[in-house]
């Protein structure tokens, strides 16, 4: 497997220097992906939470969504399954999968300065037809491994 590219960054932000066009191959599940993200996005903001931020990268790990639940920070991890043959959407979020969003959200922390708020890692799982997903969301769904 070929490295990763790093992208420099900019003033405006560390995706305004990227390409706007994503690999042939990539482009659906992008698309797909957004669209997963949004629905939970509207799910939680309806519960109350606040967007604090989408879609944060570093070479550890991502998280989808970072919310605000009052003074407790929220990195959700969004998942989408058509059917449950294989566990659903919920059980593909692995132990690894956990390990590199805890670690991408010391990345946000570090990165953010300030006190230390409280941390909560959700899962917000989709499933069923594409245009009225189910939506389960299992709130504090899994801990920082140990040592993050």
């Amino acid at each position: 497997m070929g490295r990763v590219p790093r992208w420099p960054t900019s003033p405006a932000g560390p995706d305004a220097t990227r390409p706007a066009t994503c690999p042939a191959g990539r482009r659906h599940a992008v698309n797909a992906g957004q669209r997963w993200e949004a629905h939970a996005l509207a799910h939680l903001q309806a519960a109350g939470l606040i967007l604090e931020c989408r879609n944060h990268h570093c070479r550890l790990g991502e998280i989808d969504l970072v919310m605000r639940d009052g003074a407790t920070l929220v990195a959700v991890e969004v998942r989408y399954r058509r059917g449950t043959s294989h566990g659903g959407a919920a059980a593909s979020v692995t132990r690894t999968k956990q390990r590199r969003v805890a670690l991408a959200m010391r990345h946000y922390l570090m990165g953010r300065g300030g006190p230390l708020p409280a941390v909560r890692f959700d899962v917000v799982a989709l499933s069923g037809p594409a245009e009225r997903p189910r939506i389960e969301w299992l709130r504090a769904a899994f801990d920082a491994p140990s040592g993050h």
